[in-house]
């Protein structure tokens, strides 16, 4: 294409075009810069120098003078409520509901805020209330989260399963295994109650609706054993290892003192050697150690622990490796040993925790529901050592 010279024009009119485009921007900006009252640049510049509590203030003034900022109503209302002053959040969302001129969205958006101001509150028939006129809105699914916290509070398991349920139909992420564990806590709570027929039932349902459910077969082979079917509580503990390995440790203690007050010491022992060769576990080796110990004598205890050191490296293994070999050496050598068992076991000392692998939260016991963070089955059934969970 040839250069013609009608094209010189072309430029600058479209340098024209777009100096005035500019300037109807700039005084768009301007005007609508105009109408904003003072108090918000005001909370602009405490927001930016980090005072947080005169940009607040400053923000209020700015909703009493312009009732139309909903965004703003929204974001101080949240506020109010991370910072604790449930009251003002209460107040702030409130007075957006009463507004007449206010979106069907924006009404969905200030319920689900409000809510929340009353779980936060504890107010929890309220909150829950609220939550439940969100179940068909574009709020369900964060409003059915909300409410499985809540129920959680009241240690309501029959609505907190109905909630896992719906969530699951909603989204398709299986909630099964956190439902199991609400049958659970269900079934202590009716054991508590002395309603046994009760606890079993739901620990039952716990396995129908997870069938991987380890505690339920844990509580299932306590009760048989309370009931007096040791046969029983053996055989659901050993299901244990199809549903989850890694939980054996936990039973390991239990199925040894059975088979002890059986009479079938070795058979217990047996099984326990065998659950060790297939899979390693710090926990499984001590109490077989301390079996062995009291069966077999110490030369056989130390033999267990050196062939699983040898395996399995750890310095619990070590810990636990020296305490048998203080049994062996003579009196006159014994102190060089125990001084040694006395640096590693200091040193061993944290590894010998549970860990949260939500929070990070350590501690001497295993536990389901973590005392710290509140997340379910978030502990790992192994020792932080085990784990490679730095201390």
């Amino acid at each position: 294409m040839e250069f013609e010279p009608w094209m010189l024009l072309i430029f600058p009119l479209f340098f024209g075009m777009g100096w005035l485009a500019a300037r109807i921007d700039i005084k768009d900006l301007l005007s609508e810069s105009k109408a904003l009252p003072h108090s918000y640049f005001q909370g602009l510049n405490f927001l930016l120098n980090e005072q947080q509590d005169k940009a607040i203030e400053a923000f209020i003034e700015v909703v009493k003078v312009d009732p139309q900022t909903i965004e703003l109503h929204f974001a101080l209302g949240s506020l109010f409520r991370r910072r604790g002053e449930v009251d003002r959040a209460l107040r702030m969302h409130h007075s957006l509901l009463d507004r007449a001129d206010l979106d069907n969205d924006k009404r969905q958006q200030a319920v689900f805020e409000l809510a929340q101001d009353y779980l936060k509150a504890g107010i929890f028939d309220r909150a829950e209330s609220l939550f439940r006129e969100l179940e068909k809105t574009p709020y369900a699914k964060p409003a059915l989260e909300f409410l499985l916290e809540l129920f959680q509070k009241e240690h309501d398991w029959i609505k907190a399963i109905g909630v896992a349920q719906q969530l699951e139909a909603l989204s398709g992420e299986s909630r099964g295994k956190l439902a199991a564990l609400f049958y659970c806590e269900l079934a202590s709570e009716e054991i508590a109650a002395g309603d046994a027929d009760a606890a079993r039932g739901h620990l039952r349902q716990a396995l129908t609706t997870y069938p991987d459910a380890v505690r339920a077969s844990m509580m299932l082979g306590d009760m048989a054993l309370a009931e007096g079917r040791p046969d029983e509580a053996i055989a659901f503990w050993k299901d244990i290892e199809a549903q989850d390995a890694q939980y054996l440790p936990l039973v390991a203690e239990r199925l040894l003192n059975v088979h002890r007050d059986l009479g079938r010491d070795a058979e217990g022992i047996a099984l326990l050697r065998g659950y060790l060769d297939r899979y390693h576990s710090i926990d499984l080796m001590n109490v077989l150690f301390d079996a062995v110990l009291k069966s077999e004598g110490s030369s056989s205890a130390y033999k267990l622990v050196r062939e699983e050191l040898m395996r399995n490296p750890s310095l619990l293994g070590l810990d636990k490796l020296l305490e048998a070999r203080l049994l062996e050496v003579p009196m006159d050598r014994r102190a060089d040993v125990e001084l040694v068992k006395d640096l590693v076991h200091k040193r061993t000392r944290n590894l010998a925790t549970y860990h949260c692998g939500h929070c990070g939260f350590k501690a001497r016991q295993f536990y389901w529901h973590c005392p710290a963070c509140q997340s379910w089955d978030s502990y790992q059934p192994r020792r932080t050592e085990e784990t490679g969970i730095p201390i």
